[in-house]
């Protein structure tokens, strides 16, 4: 009796390390074909303002992960354009993966958290009825301290999407990675680039 009693709870502590195993798991991606369409969707951070279009983010990050990157970035554009913006975007061109880094301009000028809250929510949902894959960039808020706000990895955690909150915060603290007190210059983009490469291969995507 004494042994199938053993048997039974270290049955339930191997189920319970499995299931805390994969609660605390990083979030991983689908590998990318090698034919495989990333769409880069954002506002001016992603579009390249700052930079020659060549040195914009998707266009290095193109070069990095020899894939097609769909540069999908439209200066001072606001959640909700961007999420009424999407659908199209995900129709023409079937990416296998966005990478979705939106809101500067809702925090710029200090818009409802909630609603970028719930336009970004409805961005992955979007993408996600449709079987795409998400990466989630974190945003910074203007201000001396460039914090990025909880809703970023709150979302990131809930949906469980692979995240950088560090990378943009970083670049907008150094004003050697600067074009002017927004943007990135060629080099902020490359890092930015780079990060989100080491993402991708991290998340298995690559």
């Amino acid at each position: 009796m004494l042994m199938k009693w053993n048997a039974y709870f270290r049955n339930i502590f191997v189920t319970l390390l499995l299931a805390l195993a994969a609660c605390s798991a990083p979030p991983s991606l689908p590998r990318l074909a090698s034919d495989a369409v990333i769409l880069a969707f954002g506002d001016s951070l992603t579009y390249g303002t700052g930079a020659d279009g060549a040195q914009s983010y998707p266009s290095v990050l193109a070069a990095l992960t020899a894939r097609r990157v769909v540069n999908a970035g439209v200066p001072g554009e606001v959640s909700g354009e961007g999420l009424a913006r999407l659908p199209g975007l995900l129709d023409e061109h079937r990416p296998q993966l966005l990478i979705l880094m939106h809101g500067g301009n809702d925090l710029l000028r200090k818009g409802s958290p909630d609603e970028l809250a719930r336009n970004l929510r409805a961005m992955v949902d979007t993408s996600r009825a449709r079987g795409i894959a998400v990466v989630l960039v974190g945003v910074p808020a203007p201000g001396l301290l460039l914090d990025v706000p909880e809703l970023y990895p709150r979302l990131a955690k809930e949906y469980r999407l692979p995240y950088d909150g560090e990378t943009l915060r970083a670049i907008e603290g150094d004003r050697a990675l600067k074009s002017d007190p927004i943007h990135p210059n060629a080099e902020g983009y490359r890092r930015l680039a780079q990060r989100l490469y080491d993402k991708l291969r991290e998340a298995g995507a690559l």
